[in-house]
């Protein structure tokens, strides 16, 4: 059960992956390729711990239901947008970083609705393994940056970032319209628990 306390340590730690966020973009920016792949990495290593502590501790709450996965959309829009504004060699591509903001968007909006409605969406294998392919193609692309040349066991960081990327972008909108039709029949039966994100 979801409580209303606010200053838990999930939350504390969102908060904390927001400003890692913010970092984050900045040494994308400036460019600072090594540290933006040292910030990602830390950052988005912080969801998992956050979730875990939640289920472990029952520290699970009405606000970190709506602002761990907004932060998490932040981080992630974020560095796709960034690094597909980049140059014309990233493996992520402007209408690839512009599907996953959509979609984002969309799924919020949706989340939303239904938590205010008391519906409880949390993720499904789908969302987490967009999650994980999303991420994943963010590092790779880092450490193409950050390294350049470096291809350990032969393989390419910047191929396997554009290989992960694709298999992202197909699981963003996979598990997008997964999430909506579940939306559409929970609202249409006004009953039951859907797959989330």
């Amino acid at each position: 059960m979801a409580t209303d306390r606010v200053l838990t340590v999930p939350n504390v730690l969102s908060l904390a992956r927001l400003g890692l966020a913010v970092v984050f973009f900045a040494a994308v920016e400036r460019p600072e390729p090594v540290a933006a792949f040292w910030l990602f990495l830390v950052a988005a290593s912080t969801d998992w711990v956050d979730g875990w502590w939640a289920r472990r501790f029952g520290q699970v709450s009405r606000l970190g239901r709506i602002f761990d996965p907004l932060v998490d959309k932040v981080l992630v829009c974020g560095a796709w947008v960034l690094l597909a504004a980049r140059d014309g060699g990233s493996a992520i591509l402007p209408w690839m970083a512009l599907v996953v903001v959509v979609r984002e968007l969309v799924v919020t909006a949706v989340r939303a609705e239904m938590e205010r409605i008391g519906r409880d969406f949390s993720a499904a294998l789908v969302g987490k393994l967009k999650m994980v392919l999303q991420c994943a193609a963010v590092a790779l692309e880092l450490a193409a940056r950050a390294w350049p040349g470096w291809q350990p066991g032969g393989v390419d960081p910047r191929l396997a970032a554009t290989w992960t990327a694709w298999a992202a972008v197909v699981a963003t909108v996979w598990s997008g319209v997964e999430y909506l039709v579940a939306a559409r029949v929970l609202v249409a039966r006004g009953a039951g628990s859907p797959p989330g994100e």
